[in-house]
């Protein structure tokens, strides 16, 4: 199958382009492209690397060339071979900061020129010469296509389906979804996370998505920039904020294929602002688990690198890998203690963290890739006006501090967690107490009532939540003025996450009880 890539190298080699630099770790995938590409132009092709020399692809078994395993005699090679060719040549890069092969490359361009030969390098890292950079025609390859995905799943089906003791069990549904699990993969990744699936239960079936979803957190893991978050939190467990429920559950179908066929534009992403502990976090986690995407972390701090020139490049790779694992949901938490130094980043870091935000930003605004982004924040003060500007995000939501009825919701949660029967709490008393307190401190009120049970050698009890609640100052006392400006600023410029009225705390001083 030609992908978008294909035909862009096909049309720069017709174009007779000199010079043509692919990023990409697969290797295998491209070359068995390149042969076909070969065939249709009446073209040889020629593969290099530092092991084998120049050879024919056909010649794989064919000795060493021990002469031109040296990169300048590799290069004075093409400019001596008389025939239309593609010249392959394997992690090339690492010879691109020789000062003597860098000028023999800008030697080789203009005998290329009138030629019909090309030279491709293929290597997972980019390292073009300040020399070289107006020669080389830089192309980011793709992973596969989810088309391409389909059709591997398709060919290993009909490979296995031959196999006795092998099971297949798929309806074009889990079909969509395991080849969608796998999209992010290499081929070669793919083909193991498939074959693993197989080997373990001898069967090809819907419970098989969690194993390929396996093989992509090792794929995560090795960026160092993405978190691979575990589907365990449900979107049950998260209380009240009825109209973000409401908006997230219409929005789960937008990334099936036959919403695609309909023409449903897919979700962008929302910004969660809003008082700390109220759920921002957890929404997160919990709309993974409700559209049973992947969810990533993406962590900004480890954007930023000490080398100049590599944060900018880091966030780069950070937006390719994710949407080569597309359909995710990606997550960034307070997102603007990342973004708090862009403002005054001419002064303090050259301009690198406004370059960061810059590609950041631009990314937002035109992304077509099926990664929907989940920003939440705590300080709008911190946040650069741009961020907030409508077509980054679907949305902007206020999660504010949980009213009587949504207490009673986030009581009931907690106490049934901790394998409780809810029924035999007075939640309506606990609710009525919490006035002012966030979901997060109704969780702690909770489990130190567990601990001063435990310790007591009995069963918590209302009692107990209710003495805890009263030892605790919750942050709408101590914050009471930075939550009222939150509130005054979100009232017309955002959206709130419950159509319950917010109830507001209480002027008066909170007795503790010891």
């Amino acid at each position: 199958m030609e992908t978008k890539c294909d035909k862009e190298i096909d049309v720069l080699v017709r174009a007779r382009y000199p010079l043509i630099y692919l990023v990409s770790w697969e290797e295998t995938r491209i070359i068995e492209r390149l042969r076909d590409m070969a065939e249709r132009r009446q073209k040889k092709l020629f593969l290099w690397s530092i092991t084998r020399g120049i050879f024919k692809l056909e010649d794989v078994s064919s000795k060493v060339d021990e002469a031109t395993r040296d990169p300048i005699n590799a290069l004075s090679y093409i400019e001596k071979y008389p025939d239309p060719a593609l010249f392959v040549f394997l992690d090339f890069h690492s010879f691109l900061n020789d000062q003597t092969i860098i000028r023999k490359a800008r030697d080789l361009v203009s005998n290329l020129k009138d030629t019909y030969e090309t030279l491709i390098i293929i290597s997972p890292v980019l390292t073009v010469p300040v020399e070289l950079e107006k020669e080389f025609v830089v192309v980011d390859y793709d992973m596969p296509y989810y088309e391409e995905m389909t059709e591997l799943l398709d060919e290993i089906i009909q490979v296995v389906s031959k196999t006795p003791e092998v099971t297949i069990d798929l309806t074009p549904d889990t079909k969509e979804r395991l080849a969608k699990a796998a999209l992010g993969l290499t081929r070669s990744e793919a083909e193991n996370a498939f074959a693993r699936a197989i080997v373990i239960d001898k069967k090809l079936d819907v419970n098989d998505i969690d194993k390929i979803l396996d093989e992509k957190k090792q794929a995560i893991r090795k960026s160092k920039l993405l978190e691979y978050y575990e589907l365990r939190e449900e979107f049950s467990n998260v209380g009240g904020v009825d109209c973000l429920k409401d908006w997230l559950s219409k929005r789960g179908i937008a990334f099936t294929q036959k919403a695609q066929e309909f023409g449903l534009p897919q979700p962008k992403g929302i910004m969660l602002l809003g008082v700390q502990g109220c759920g921002k976090s957890l929404t997160a986690k919990a709309v993974s688990g409700l559209w049973k995407l992947p969810l990533l972390r993406l962590d900004i701090g480890a954007v930023f690198s000490g080398i100049v020139g590599s944060s900018e490049e880091n966030m780069r790779r950070a937006i390719k890998l994710a949407e080569a694992l597309a359909p995710i949901v990606l997550w960034i938490d307070e997102i603007e203690k990342g973004l708090s130094g862009v403002q005054s980043s001419t002064f303090s870091d050259a301009g690198t963290s406004a370059r960061v935000f810059s590609t950041f930003l631009t990314w937002l605004q035109e992304k077509t890739a099926a990664v929907f982004v989940i920003a939440t924040a705590n300080n709008i003060q911190q946040l650069p006006p741009e961020l907030l500007r409508k077509g980054r995000f679907d949305e902007i939501f206020f999660v504010d501090l949980p009213t009587q009825d949504e207490r009673k919701e986030i009581f009931g949660i907690h106490i049934k967690k901790r394998k409780r029967d809810a029924a035999r709490f007075d939640v309506e008393l606990l609710a009525k107490e919490s006035e002012g307190f966030s979901g997060a401190e109704i969780e702690q009120a909770v489990i130190a009532a567990m601990y001063d049970a435990f310790l007591e050698k009995k069963d918590i009890d209302s009692e107990g939540i209710i003495r805890s609640i009263k030892q605790s100052v919750p942050l709408s006392v101590t914050m009471k003025e930075n939550i009222e400006d939150l509130r005054a600023w979100a009232k017309y410029r955002a959206r709130p996450a419950s159509s319950s009225r917010k109830e507001v705390s209480s002027n008066k001083e909170r007795k503790l009880e010891f």
